[in-house]
This record gives C-alpha cells, sequence and structure tokens, in this order.
C-alpha cells in the first residue's frame, strides 16, 4: 500500500481496526490509539531521496553508535597488537577468511578464498581488458551480447551464489617497465640506444595510470537447499573443473586473456588496496612470499563517513537509483576511468543471479504489479513505462535470458584527510553522466570497503536482519 511494504501495510490495517474498535468504547481511547497508530507508521512512511526510510537510518545510527561505544571502529594488528602471532590479518568481515590452493583441469594454480562465516569459496580472475578504444561499434556490440550470454549462464552454475568485476585505477609506480627493459637491455648496445631507454624509464610511467580488471566468482558449499555440503577438498576439485569454461565464456566478453590468481597475487592486491603506499616496496620486492596473514593493514579506524586505513584515506558509494532509460555500452567510461583528483578508484559490480525456477516467478510477479498500478491510479509516463519494460523482461526471459540482481559499488582513495572532500566531489561528477544514483555508505565504511574488493563477500548474507524482514518493510 504506496510505498509501505507487506509488513508495514500489515501493520496499518491492525491498528485501524484497533483503532475502529476503540472508538466504539471512547473517543478519546481511539484518538489515543490513533495517534500512537501515527508515530508508529511514521518511520516507515518518510524516505529520503535514496528509498532509505526514517527506521532503517535511526537503526543504522543507532548500531553505529553501539559498535563505537564498543571499540569496533578500531583495528589493530602487528606484533604490538592483541591479534594473535602479531599477524596484519584482515580487519571486519574479512577476519576469518583463509586462503586455500589447487590446480584446475588444465594444471594452472590458483586460489579460493574462503569465508567460514557463510561458507563461500570463491575464485579471482585477472584480466586483460582490451577497451573500447578505436574498436568498431560492431564488436562492442558483439562483447556486450556475450556478457549478457556469460551472465545468464551463471544461473545454471550449481552452487554459484554471486560473481563481481572490479575495475581498479591506480598510479603506475614504473617498476615493472623499469625491470622490463633493464632485464632484456643488451650491455653491448649503443650508447644513444641505453640513454633512450633510460629515458623512458623515468619519463613514461609519470603521471600514467594502471587499469586492473578482475573477476571474482563465489560459490556455496551447500549446492541448494536440502543437499549435502561439501567440504574443502570437493569444493577445490569442482571448481578447479570450472575454471577453463568460465574463463573460455570471458574470452569473448573484450575481458581479454583471463586467468586465475595465485594466492601470492591476490596477497599482494588486497595488501597494496589497504596501503597504497606500500605498492613500490613490494613491486620491487616481486618474487618475495607474502602469506593472506600480513595482508591487512597495521591500522584502521573508521568515521561515519570515510575510513581510514594505513597510508590510504577512503570513501566507498553504493548504488541506490539504476540508470533509467535505454543504457548504451559507454555509459560507465566516465565513471570507471582515471581520474587526477582521485589517487586510486575501485568501481565493482556485484551480480547474484536468480535460479530459472525463480526468475520466471519474479518477471510475472513485476508484471502483475506494474499492470496493477497502472490500474489503480492516474497512468503517470513512468507507470507507463514501467508496464512497457515488466513485458520486455518477461518476453526476454521467456526466450532464455537470465534475471540477475546487480549493485554498484565505488571506492575513491586519496592519501590524507584534506583530499576527501575534492574526491567526493569528482565521483559526484562521474556519477551523473554514467546516470547512478548513489549514497556514501554511512556508518558501514569499512564492510562496504572490503566488499569493494574482488574477495567474494555477499553482503546480504552478512546482515543480521533476515532478507525476507527487510523486503517486507
Amino acid at each position: 500500500m504506496g510505498r509501505l511494504g507487506l509488513a508495514g501495510t500489515l501493520i496499518l490495517m491492525v491498528g485501524l481496526i484497533i483503532v475502529t474498535l476503540l472508538a466504539m468504547a471512547s473517543l478519546v481511547v481511539a484518538l489515543v490509539g490513533a495517534v500512537v497508530l501515527a508515530v508508529v507508521m511514521l518511520p516507515l512512511v518518510i524516505q529520503d531521496v535514496h528509498g532509505r526510510t526514517a527506521l532503517q537510518s535511526l537503526t543504522a545510527r543507532f548500531s553505529w553508535w553501539s559498535g563505537r561505544s564498543q571499540g569496533w571502529h578500531l583495528y589493530r594488528s602487528g606484533p604490538l597488537s592483541v591479534v594473535p602471532h602479531g599477524v596484519c590479518r584482515l580487519p571486519g568481515l574479512l577476519a576469518q577468511s583463509r586462503l586455500v590452493e589447487g590446480r584446475d583441469s588444465y594444471g594452472r594454480p590458483f586460489a579460493l578464498i574462503v569465508i567460514p562465516s557463510t561458507k563461500h569459496y570463491t575464485v579471482v580472475f585477472d584480466c586483460n581488458a582490451e577497451g573500447a578504444a578505436l574498436v568498431d561499434q560492431i564488436q562492442i556490440d558483439t562483447w556486450v551480447s556475450h556478457w549478457g550470454q556469460w551472465l545468464a549462464s551463471l544461473a545454471y552454475e550449481p552452487g554459484l551464489v554471486a560473481a563481481s568485476v572490479t575495475i581498479e585505477t591506480a598510479p603506475d609506480s614504473g617498476t615493472r617497465l623499469r625491470e622490463e627493459i633493464h632485464s632484456h637491455t643488451d650491455p653491448n648496445a649503443p650508447e644513444l640506444a641505453r640513454a633512450a631507454l633510460e629515458e623512458i624509464v623515468w619519463n613514461y610511467p609519470v603521471g600514467s595510470a594502471r587499469v586492473s580488471t578482475r573477476v571474482a566468482v563465489t560459490y556455496a558449499a551447500l549446492p541448494q537447499l536440502g543437499g549435502k555440503r561439501r567440504d574443502q577438498e570437493a569444493m577445490v576439485r569442482e571448481i578447479g573443473m570450472r575454471i577453463p569454461g568460465l574463463i573460455s565464456g570471458l574470452s569473448m566478453t573484450g575481458a581479454g586473456s583471463a586467468r586465475p590468481m595465485t594466492a601470492e597475487q591476490l596477497a599482494r592486491a588486497v595488501r597494496i588496496a589497504y596501503d597504497p603506499d606500500s605498492q613500490s616496496d613490494i613491486e620491487a620486492a616481486e618474487g618475495q612470499d607474502l602469506r593472506w596473514d600480513d595482508a591487512g593493514p597495521v591500522a584502521s579506524q573508521e568515521s561515519w563517513d570515510h575510513y581510514v586505513h594505513d597510508s590510504g584515506h577512503s570513501i566507498t558509494w553504493g548504488m541506490s537509483e539504476a540508470p533509467r532509460g535505454e543504457v548504451l555500452s559507454s555509459v560507465m567510461n566516465g565513471l570507471v576511468a582515471p581520474h587526477h583528483d582521485i589517487a586510486r578508484k575501485r568501481v565493482t559490480f556485484c551480480y547474484r543471479p536468480h535460479d530459472p525456477a525463480s526468475a520466471t516467478r519474479i518477471v510475472e510477479r513485476d508484471r502483475r504489479d506494474t499492470r496493477f498500478r497502472l490500474d489503480g491510479s492516474a497512468a503517470a509516463a513512468r507507470n507507463e513505462i514501467d508496464v512497457i519494460k515488466s513485458d520486455q523482461s518477461a518476453l526476454e526471459e521467456a526466450r532464455g535470458a537470465g534475471v540477475t540482481r546487480f549493485t554498484i559499488l565505488v571506492t575513491a582513495t586519496v592519501r590524507s584527510a584534506e583530499e576527501l572532500p575534492v574526491a567526493a566531489a569528482a565521483i559526484d561528477t562521474l556519477s551523473a553522466p554514467a546516470r547512478l544514483r548513489l549514497r556514501r555508505m554511512y556508518g558501514s565504511q569499512a564492510s562496504a570497503f572490503a566488499a569493494a574488493l574482488p574477495l567474494g563477500i555477499v553482503l546480504p548474507n552478512h546482515l543480521q536482519v533476515p532478507a525476507l524482514v527487510r523486503e517486507s518493510l
């Protein structure tokens, strides 16, 4: 009813019945009951521009105050901390995570991120995305089509619960270029050629950016409700057999050559994300083993609207409204491209596919709901468009398209607190051409920062309030 969900509508109807019964006994008591009902319903009716009710905002604020009073917003690790063995474990939702290694059916090593609290296993692919520069539109349309087919195929993967694509832009330190040139330079080469190469080594990395694309696929140990839970060895063996098929599907989407990341590569990527200033040292020390237990920050502190971690200060936003109307392939170009006001920027697209049976039920339900809204109120233009969209979705699902829940997380990392307002203004500017409505993740910056990493954190599975209760409100 209106902005209310199922639970809110039931509370309103029951309250009205009680007020009516009270009015039969005493008008004053009924008036008091109506005031109480209005006070109860007010937090469920008031909503901000992002669709969050006053009840959700008050609950988030209370949870933040409660956690802060207990010191949950602070994290200290290392030899002088209370962390066992003096290691630098990851904080928050990743505190109990661990890495296991295996080999796929082609014999390539890969690492699995294990989240014990949700029994999720995640494999991460490092992709060499080709980009759309100097590429014909026909080829781009082909990539988009195959990307849609790859997402639709995830619904048929047994035990798959989520997938994510993370595009990270960061300044290039030039270490890899320097090592590549020095290792291939002939000592007997002419002096002019060596001088030219030295000039390239020192000048090319200045102002350049590195773009990294990683795809994470998350499986559950329990493939279906009522099924048998698989142990760690079974998950490593089964995911290893599925990796070649997933990579072959990505090859036609413009992701380029994809390969599974090893344990050392994952630990390095996570360490740099939490401590950006360590990038040069970690790249220079390539070949030295970096354990997963030492991939976390030495210190971090979460504030209401930002997150401080070692040498970085970050703000994370979440999508509250997807782009409306026709979405072209270039709509996200500005958002994922490097920006001079943001040292490191991470844009993560999170997907949770519905199984085919649920997809059919969802599109038919949406179709009925949109038609009911159109018939029960004034024929607003938005309602008419919703009917057209629901009909199109039902038609495409009947032809084999998948239905996927998705959201977008954007993280901007800078080197000092003074640069945070500039980075926030830059994200606001970039989100407008993308036609996205982003909301800063107030009170949950640490969790949102971890979820934006390609580590397989499925946020809805970590919430204390069940999904059924949240959706009904």
